[in-house]
């Protein structure tokens, strides 16, 4: 399932029941992001760009996954946001996918 959230970003829910969140709005963590921006503004904007995106991912029971230190991971390229949905896609629970994100990291590290 698709969703769309206020000409800031969208939402995509799996088969799983993992939803991951792509924010990138001026009220996110993003090359966007503007303490000044009125909060209406991004509607008014007939095509919203950024380089980077803030993420969030939940379950269908709401539990959030922790980045480390939030619930949110601000300011990531798209390429890690596919990285993100691939993720996310082949999990089975969001335990799953803290055990697949830790394979990644140990991946990454050996190159």
């Amino acid at each position: 399932m698709f969703r769309s959230t206020r000409n800031s970003g969208f939402q995509m829910e799996f088969k799983n029941g993992i939803t991951i969140s792509v924010q990138f709005s001026t009220k996110n963590y993003c090359e966007r992001k503007s303490m000044t921006a009125p909060i209406q503004g991004e509607m008014k904007i007939e095509r919203v760009e950024s380089n980077t995106a803030e993420i969030a991912i939940w379950d269908k029971e709401g539990t959030w996954l922790n980045f480390g230190h939030d619930q949110v991971k601000g300011w990531v390229e798209a390429d890690e946001v596919a990285t993100w949905i691939i993720l996310c896609t082949a999990a089975t629970s969001l335990e799953d996918l803290k055990t697949r994100v830790i394979a990644c990291e140990m991946i990454e590290e050996v190159k």
